[in-house]
C-alpha cells in the first residue's frame, strides 16, 4: 500500500458513529477510507465452538485477532467489540431513543462541574427516524403465534404489570420478516436489501436462537456491514479491515495526517512481527472523523494531545458506564411450580421496563433506568444445568445405585431411556433463570487517562451507589413478582460492574471550556476534525445508546454537508489519491 496517499475524509472505525458518517459523506460525492482494525464478519463466521472462541478475542500483541475487547479497569469491568460493524456486532439490537426529559441542562456532578447536553431530543428526532428507518427497526412480533411462546417476554410485562411500571416491546434492528411488508417467518432466506452484500453469504431471518450477542451466524441482525457499510461502499467509500490507526496528528497546510499499521492475523509465526515492528504508514485528509469507540477515540486524543495544542481540558471527562447492571433472576415459579423463562430463546432481549426520573416530573423517583430481559446463546443452557452441581451429583448417584441393584436382579429393565432422562434432569434451572439487563443515568464523573502506553479510568460506582440501589431493588421486586431468587453479577461484591456501553472521554459541550466538540461533534479549534461515537456523550444515554450514536452521527453529517467546505481544504476526486 502507498504512503502519501491522501482522502476527503478518513473514518477512524466502523461502529454506529464512523459507519453513517462513511454512507452519508460517501453518497455526497466525498472519497471516503475508512480504517477498522478488526476483521470482517460474514454470516456463518462467527466462532462457535471452544476452539473458535478461545480465538474470539481481540489482542495483537497476543497475536489475537477476534472480536471481542475486553478490558478490566480499577473499578469496573468492560466488553466492546472489533470488526468491521464494530459494536453492531455483539449489540443486542435495541433502538431506543434518548428520552426527551433526559437531555441535562446543568445537572451539578459530585466531582465538580455539570452535564449539559448541548442539544435537545427534537434536534435528533429526525435523525432517529432516518437511522431507524436504514436499520430497519421493528418491535418483537410478540402477538403472531410462531414468537407467543416467548416466555421471558411475558413475565417481563407480567411483572411489570404487577409493580405498576411501564413497560413494552422494543424496537430491534432484526429482520423478522424476508422482505419490507412481508410476514414474519423463523429461518425464511432475506431479500437482497438496496445496496449489494459487502459478503457473499446467504442471510436468513431470526432463529431465536438468542445468539445476538456472540455475532449472528444467520445475518438476521441488521448489523452496519449489512446496512450502512454496504451503502457506504456501494457509494464508493473504501473499507480497510486489519487497519490499525496508531496516531493522528494536524497537517501543516490544513487536514490532518493518520498512521497506522496493517495486521496479518495469517502470518507465518516464523515471520510474525510484533505491533511496534510493523512498518507505519502514514495517510492525509481534509477531514477526519473519529469513530474508534470511547476508548479507542479517546486513546487516540490523549496520546495526540501535544499534536492538538490549546485542545479542550475536557478531553478525558465524563465518563461512565451508562448504568450498565447485570443480574440474574434463577428458579422461577409459579404455583410451586417451575415457570419458564427460557433466556435462550428469542432474540438476547425484547423487552424494557422504564423506571421514572425526577426529570420526568416523578418527584423522588432519583435517576432513570431501563430494565430489559435478557438471553443467551442455547448451549449456554447446558453449561447452567452443570453449574446445579449438588442436583446433579444427586442424579448420578441414584442413578449408579439403581443400575447398581439392576445387575443382581434375574429380570433386568432393559430399557434405560426413563433413567437416563433422570439423569440429565429436567432443566428446570435453565429453563426457569433470567438474565436482567439494566442501563440508564448513573453519574458521568469518571475521568479516563495514560499512564505511558495505558489507558487507565477513574471511575467507580460510589457516587451513583442511590442510582445502582434502585435499580437492583426493582430487579428484586421483578423476582418476587415471577417467585424467582435474585442473584446479583458475582463481582458486585466488590461493587464492581460490566459495561458494554462506555460513554463520555471527550464530551460535548457548549465551547472549549466545558467540552471538547460541539453539538455536532466537531472538535473546538480545529475544523474538520468530528467526534462520532459514544466518547462525546457529556453523560449516559440512558438506554442502550447504538441509536443516539448514529442519530448524532447523521445530524453531524448534514451540518457538515450544509456548510460546505468553507475553511478546509478539499482533495481532488472520489478515489484517495497519492501525493
Amino acid at each position: 500500500m502507498a504512503a502519501g496517499e491522501h482522502a476527503d475524509v478518513i473514518v477512524v472505525g466502523s461502529g454506529f458513529g464512523g459507519a453513517v458518517a462513511a454512507y452519508r459523506l460517501a453518497a455526497a460525492g466525498r472519497s471516503v477510507v475508512v480504517l477498522e482494525r478488526g476483521r470482517s464478519y460474514p454470516p456463518g463466521t462467527f466462532a462457535r465452538s471452544p476452539s473458535e472462541m478461545s480465538r474470539a478475542f481481540w489482542d495483537p500483541g497476543e497475536n489475537l485477532y477476534g472480536m471481542f475487547d475486553v478490558w478490566g479497569f480499577r473499578g469496573f469491568d468492560s466488553v466492546v467489540a472489533s470488526g468491521l460493524g464494530g459494536g453492531s456486532l455483539i449489540y443486542a439490537n435495541v433502538l431506543l431513543r434518548k428520552d426527551e426529559a433526559w437531555f441535562v441542562r446543568e445537572e451539578p456532578l459530585p466531582g465538580g462541574g455539570h452535564e449539559h447536553w448541548p442539544l435537545t431530543r427534537a434536534d435528533l428526532d429526525p435523525h432517529y427516524d432516518v437511522v431507524e428507518r436504514m436499520l430497519g427497526a421493528t418491535p418483537y412480533p410478540l402477538d403472531l403465534p410462531a414468537y407467543a411462546g416467548t416466555e421471558k417476554t411475558h413475565a417481563m410485562q407480567d411483572a411489570a404489570a404487577e409493580l405498576g411500571l411501564s413497560w413494552r416491546l422494543t424496537p430491534l434492528a432484526v429482520s423478522f420478516a424476508p422482505a419490507a411488508g412481508a410476514e414474519p417467518g423463523i429461518g425464511l432466506p432475506i431479500e437482497p436489501g438496496p445496496y449489494p452484500s459487502l459478503h457473499d453469504a446467504p442471510r436468513r431471518t431470526c432463529r431465536l436462537c438468542g445468539e445476538c450477542n456472540i455475532g449472528c451466524n444467520d445475518g438476521a441482525k441488521n448489523t452496519l456491514d449489512h446496512t450502512y457499510l454496504a451503502a457506504a461502499a456501494h457509494h464508493g467509500a473504501d473499507l480497510r479491515v486489519l487497519h490499525e490507526v496508531r496516531a493522528i496528528r494536524p497537517r501543516a497546510g490544513g487536514g490532518y495526517e493518520v498512521d497506522y499499521l496493517v495486521h496479518d492475523p495469517d502470518e507465518p509465526e516464523g515471520e510474525r512481527r510484533s505491533r511496534r515492528a510493523r512498518p507505519v504508514i502514514t495517510m492525509s485528509c481534509d477531514r477526519l472523523v473519529l469513530a474508534a469507540g470511547t476508548y479507542g477515540t479517546a486513546f487516540l486524543l490523549l496520546r495526540a494531545r501535544e499534536a492538538f495544542p490549546g485542545l479542550s481540558d475536557a478531553l478525558g471527562t465524563r465518563f461512565c458506564g451508562n448504568g450498565d447492571l447485570l443480574t440474574f433472576l434463577l428458579r422461577a415459579t409459579d404455583r410451586g411450580r417451575v415457570r419458564p423463562l427460557d433466556a435462550s430463546k428469542g432474540p438476547v432481549i425484547t423487552s424494557a421496563i422504564r423506571l421514572p426520573d425526577d426529570l420526568d416530573g416523578v418527584p423522588g423517583s432519583g435517576r432513570g433506568a431501563y430494565i430489559e430481559d435478557g438471553g443467551y446463546p442455547g448451549f449456554v443452557d447446558w453449561m447452567v444445568e452443570g453449574a446445579d452441581t449438588s442436583a446433579a451429583i444427586a442424579r448420578a448417584v441414584r442413578f449408579l445405585y439403581e443400575r447398581f441393584l439392576t445387575f443382581f436382579d434375574k429380570a433386568p429393565d432393559t430399557n434405560l431411556s426413563a433413567e437416563l432422562s433422570e439423569l440429565i434432569g429436567s432443566g428446570a434451572l435453565s429453563v426457569s433463570s433470567l438474565p436482567l439487563l439494566g442501563m440508564g443515568r448513573d453519574v458521568p464523573d469518571g475521568a479516563l487517562r495514560l499512564n505511558g502506553e495505558r489507558l487507565e479510568t477513574a471511575w467507580t460506582t460510589r457516587t451513583s451507589e442511590a442510582y445502582f440501589e434502585r435499580v437492583r431493588k426493582t430487579m428484586q421486586r421483578i423476582a418476587d413478582v415471577l417467585g424467582a431468587e435474585y442473584a446479583d453479577n458475582p463481582t458486585w461484591f466488590r461493587k464492581r460492574v460490566i459495561t458494554v456501553h462506555p460513554v463520555g472521554g471527550a464530551p460535548m459541550g457548549r465551547h472549549a471550556g466545558e467540552g471538547v466538540c460541539d453539538s455536532y461533534g466537531e472538535v473546538f479549534g480545529f475544523p474538520g476534525l468530528y467526534i462520532a461515537d459514544g466518547s462525546a456523550m457529556p453523560g449516559p444515554v440512558g438506554p442502550n445508546p447504538s441509536l443516539t450514536i448514529a442519530a448524532m452521527s447523521d445530524r453531524m453529517c448534514t451540518r457538515l454537508l450544509e456548510t460546505g467546505d468553507a475553511g478546509v481544504p478539499r482533495g481532488s476526486g472520489r478515489a484517495p489519491t497519492s501525493c
